[in-house]
């Protein structure tokens, strides 16, 4: 009898070895390599030692004409635009987020609005008991919605629940790191159950035309756990971000293949659940002051959608020989350039101040349009000059210090003209040279070449922000 094969995986990034150690090489993580069973290897060359031929694939060109996947609208506007218009039917959709970030909460209110639409929803529950789960829909007011409701774990019981005539349309699976499947000789959690339960559901999905939601776990490091395949294996990623300290929620796509990604939807958590923001410009602005020195306007693109938010800034004297800067939503790193290229390129003297930058209302911002808007934040604070609470901003630095044009131009400036924003300071166009105060959607456009442009701006009278040089030191006093 042969001896059963065995393997060391690693529990957090999936990598294999053949013999166990304290470190992973992969991913460095210490302790999380586990043995487990292998699958015995197949006749060589993958089974065609056998003799047996394959079927014969038909090929097609890139021409014709293919119809748009059917969807499911669910009436929830902002997960519906993440979506890209609706769940398509057979598709697999991937949710993370952090712990009580409000994954369970939306999805059950998604499957309770579709079923209230007369479309089949089955919401299956791995972590919480029936009681659990009812006990939500009443706070949330759900309870009338005709959602068939059961708790499982086993991928086979569930697989053959769902292949049923009468098996619902659109399925929810809370979680996929509590889904197990008995050909799998691993607990529940590890990274081959996730990659065979997964498997198993988006098999199903494409096979029975379901639409199966899937809630995943999130690492300390924000990334959904188990196998990076995971993400690869399904049709739609989105992660659920937000602060604990704020009431709003932001829904992000990070794949999706039958719309755009990089979108989001705004939600604002309440004792009734998730609501809609229709608009989140306005909500992100509503706590604005206005004559505050270092508050700037930011004007972004998020996926399809314009949105406006404050950056906040403060530079204060550091009591400490390091100086500390400390960010939050926005990249640190990318704030360490600007302040590299604010004392290079412009003269200015920040480096015994410390640095604290903050994007009001719990939104994370990654493009890199919010340079232009971060350095004057900076240089408003370092001055003590406001920004004009009237102004937007945008546009991306340069390690030379010259500001360059950023995508999306008309759409900021209509989106900051629909809120009473009347200037902006944007980049100069690819056109030519910067025009005086031309006018964009009813906004008064200055435009600049240089980030020396923004210091002089912000340049008080009294008190230059720029480091002396050392021909304008004092003479040392000579005894």
């Amino acid at each position: 009898m042969a001896r059963p094969l065995k393997r060391f995986v690693c529990q957090s990034c999936g990598a294999v070895t053949s013999k166990w150690s304290g470190r992973c090489e992969s991913c460095g993580e210490w302790n999380t390599i586990a043995e487990e069973a292998a699958a015995a290897p197949g006749p060589a060359g993958g089974g065609l030692a056998r003799g047996g031929k394959g079927r014969l694939l038909d090929f097609a060109g890139l021409t014709g004409k293919t119809p748009q996947p059917p969807r499911y609208k669910s009436g929830i506007a902002e997960f519906d635009r993440v979506c890209g218009g609706g769940l398509v039917v057979g598709s697999a959709l991937l949710i993370g987020g952090d712990p009580g970030i409000g994954k369970s909460t939306l999805l059950l209110q998604v499957a309770a609005a579709l079923a209230r639409q007369n479309t089949a929803c089955a919401y299956i529950s791995g972590e919480e008991a029936l009681d659990q789960v009812r006990l939500r829909a009443d706070r949330l007011g759900l309870h009338g919605a005709p959602v068939q409701l059961t708790t499982a774990t086993s991928v086979r019981d569930i697989v053959a629940t769902l292949e049923r005539p009468d098996a619902p349309k659109v399925a929810v699976i809370d979680s996929i790191q509590t889904m197990w499947l008995d050909t799998v000789e691993s607990t529940p959690g590890t990274v081959t159950q996730v990659r065979a339960s997964a498997q198993a559901l988006v098999e199903l999905a494409k096979r029975r035309g379901i639409a199966v939601l899937l809630v995943g776990h999130v690492t300390k490091d924000g990334a959904i756990a188990g196998p990076r395949v995971l993400e690869h294996m399904v049709d739609t990623v989105l992660y659920f971000e937000g602060e604990r300290g704020h009431q709003f929620r932001i829904l992000r796509t990070v794949k999706n293949r039958f719309g755009p990604t990089d979108e989001i939807g705004v939600f604002e958590m309440s004792d009734r659940g998730l609501a809609d923001v229709a608009n989140p410009s306005a909500l992100f602005l509503a706590e604005r002051r206005g004559q505050v020195s270092g508050a700037c306007v930011f004007a972004g693109i998020e996926g399809t959608r314009p949105v406006l938010v404050e950056i906040q800034a403060l530079v204060a004297p550091s009591s400490f020989a390091t100086p500390r800067h400390a960010v939050v939503g926005w990249d640190s790193n990318r704030l360490a350039m600007v302040l590299a290229v604010l004392e290079a390129r412009c003269g200015v003297s920040i480096g015994a101040n410390d640095v604290y930058l903050n994007v009001a209302g719990g939104l994370r911002i990654g493009e890199p349009a919010a340079d232009l808007a971060v350095a004057a934040a900076v240089v408003s604070s370092l001055a003590n000059e406001s920004v004009p609470p009237d102004m937007v901003v945008f546009g991306e630095i340069g390690l030379g210090g010259e500001v360059r044009p950023v995508g999306q131009r008309e759409a900021r400036l209509r989106e900051a003209a629909k809120l009473g924003f009347r200037t902006a300071l944007v980049p100069q166009s690819r056109t030519g040279a910067a025009i005086p105060s031309p006018r964009s959607e009813g906004i008064a456009v200055d435009e600049i070449g240089h980030l020396a442009d923004l210091v002089q701006r912000f340049q008080p009278a009294d008190r230059p922000l720029k480091r002396p040089r050392r021909d304008d030191a004092p003479e040392r006093r000579r005894d």
